[in-house]
């Protein structure tokens, strides 16, 4: 309900995802919006400034080009309306992420530990390393993914591990 409320889901949209009849998924909506105002505040304000700038932009300045939601077509225009409130939120997220990555690789080497980050998904990261490096290497993760940036929110990192991928699942 989260995510599709803030990217835009309809009252049909969201009745067919709950498998609720439509007046109740307008009201699921409306109260979501009464209960979180702020909500409401960044879609009319990215809204606002994607439609006067014809970008927006990520907490780290990143800009994105929003040319769909200037367009006469009204679902190129509805699409590049989602595109405007989705792009700061997941640009902000993908340039965290890769903050954390540069950091977690240049300390890693300044501690000369043999650590390799070999993937990353969204805001996951798969490292492997030496066992005896378990230890250190979850500190400095830990350390660097939720000190890229303070926010009023705290980033928080959980971590796993394991002899493969599915195991640390």
């Amino acid at each position: 309900m989260n995510f599709g409320v803030i990217y835009g889901i309809s009252p049909f949209g969201l009745s067919e995802t709950l498998n609720i009849d439509r007046d109740e998924a307008k009201r699921y909506i409306e109260q979501y919006f009464i209960r979180h105002p702020g909500v409401r505040d960044y879609i009319d304000r990215t809204l606002e400034t994607a439609k006067l700038e014809g970008y927006v932009t990520t907490f780290f300045k990143r800009r994105r080009a929003v040319p769909e939601i200037r367009n006469k077509n009204a679902n190129i225009r509805q699409q590049g309306e989602r595109f405007a409130i989705n792009s700061p939120i997941q640009g902000t997220a993908a340039d965290i992420i890769k903050i954390a990555m540069i950091n977690i690789r240049k300390r890693c080497r300044a501690q000369g530990l043999k650590a390799k980050m070999i993937l990353q998904v969204h805001d996951e990261l798969l490292f492997e390393f030496p066992s005896e490096e378990l230890e250190e290497i979850k500190a400095v993760v830990k350390e660097e993914m939720e000190g890229v940036i303070m926010l009023s929110v705290p980033l928080s990192v959980e971590i796993r591990h394991g002899k493969n991928w599915a195991e640390a699942h």
